[in-house]
């Protein structure tokens, strides 16, 4: 080849490496700007349909307010926040399957949920293996502290509540001879034994235990026995369903105890179904400082005024996510890292200071009673 022909060649070769880095640049800076404005996809699992949809539901208008919130403020760093909501039915076969797909189909980082301690304690185990971050916003079962170290709950654990039940019964009320009806689920029977130590520590006793399956329709039995054993408080961790069956049932049967029940039981359907029986009925619930700004958008989400049980939980979870996300990014063990050292995070609606302790548990808790009076949940005053 001559002098010219060598130069024609070296041109053409630095004219095709040019833009071979051209489109190299180009490609990955697409590429790059594609992948910024993508969604970060999260889980969700819930009951949206079943025994608890009421305050399944009501969660998850709490969660997509949240989630609208956030994207109109810029998102994660400009990518916005996209949700992928799985019907659990309180059920924890349907939340198995549903958090296997969100795990393995969708590919999520991260799980907000279940709600019922039954459906987040049915896949936690599988999440904790694949290293996936679970914060359930409503999930309360003392046995699920020790899920692991990618475990955190925005919800206190039913240690506090089932202890401040009892003291509640005990100091509040005066009575020193309870029995116990208990659904046989993980919340239940978890409010059952804190509540059947705490009682007779100090100085109740706890004369009669029944159990009833979660949906249960006659419980004639079991308040039969309890009626014969004469207590003086009735204390009934139990769902919406069965709860609506035995309220009218112990009615029927004579049975004139003050009952008490657990946090489930802040779903409005059970006072409707309950009618007349319900009345004077008692339970406890965490207390939640609920923002009025948060009010008026559920109120403009759900067209009513009533705020379930785990609402304020489901939303501060979105926001506390979006926190860790916008400091690490979105790989679960970075976020797991980040909730486990974070500052207190003191803009929430559920509890005025969310913290998470060892266990992913949060270090404070506050409950209040409701009673029942015209088929309403009023806050209970002495």
């Amino acid at each position: 080849m001559n002098k010219t022909g060598k130069i024609i060649l070296g041109i053409v070769v630095a004219v095709v490496v040019v833009g071979l880095i051209y489109w190299g640049v180009t490609h990955t800076s697409q590429s790059q700007t594609a992948a910024n404005n993508e969604p970060i996809k999260i889980g969700w699992v819930g009951p949206l349909t079943g025994d608890v949809s009421s305050i399944g539901q009501n969660a998850k208008a709490a969660t997509e307010v949240a989630v609208t919130e956030v994207n109109a403020a810029g998102g994660i760093n400009g990518r916005p926040i996209e949700l992928i909501y799985e019907d659990a039915q309180c059920d924890g076969k349907t939340a198995a399957n549903a958090a296997s797909k969100l795990l393995n189909v969708d590919q999520v980082s991260v799980i907000l949920g279940g709600a019922c301690s039954g459906e987040t304690s049915a896949f936690v185990k599988s999440a904790m293996e694949q290293q996936k971050v679970v914060m359930t916003y409503c999930s309360s079962a003392p046995s699920l502290s020790n899920s692991g170290e990618f475990f955190f709950r925005v919800y206190p654990s039913d240690n506090f509540q089932a202890n401040y039940a009892a003291e509640f019964a005990y100091n509040d009320l005066g009575k020193r001879k309870a029995a116990i009806l208990y659904t046989q689920s993980d919340w239940g029977t978890g409010l059952k034994q804190v509540f059947e130590k705490k009682f007779p520590a100090l100085g109740g006793e706890i004369i009669k235990v029944e159990s009833m399956q979660q949906k249960d329709k006659d419980m004639r039995t079991q308040l039969t026995k309890i009626k014969e054993a004469n207590p003086d408080l009735l204390y009934m961790p139990s769902y919406t369903e069965e709860t609506k069956n035995a309220i009218k049932q112990a009615s029927e049967l004579g049975l004139n105890v003050q009952i008490l029940g657990g946090d489930a039981w802040d779903d409005p359907t059970i006072w409707q179904g309950a009618g007349q029986a319900g009345e004077g009925v008692m339970y406890t619930i965490p207390y939640a400082p609920m923002s009025d700004h948060f009010k008026t958008v559920m109120k403009d989400k759900t067209g009513a005024d009533d705020i379930l049980i785990c609402a304020p939980g489901a939303y501060d979870t979105v926001y506390i996510m979006a926190q860790a996300m916008k400091a690490v990014g979105t790989d679960s063990v970075k976020i797991k890292d980040y909730l486990h050292s974070m500052p207190a995070y003191t803009d929430g609606v559920v509890t005025s200071s969310i913290e998470f302790d060892q266990n992913g548990d949060i270090k404070e808790a506050n409950y209040e009673v409701k009673i029942i009076k015209d088929s309403k949940m009023v806050e209970y005053k002495q």
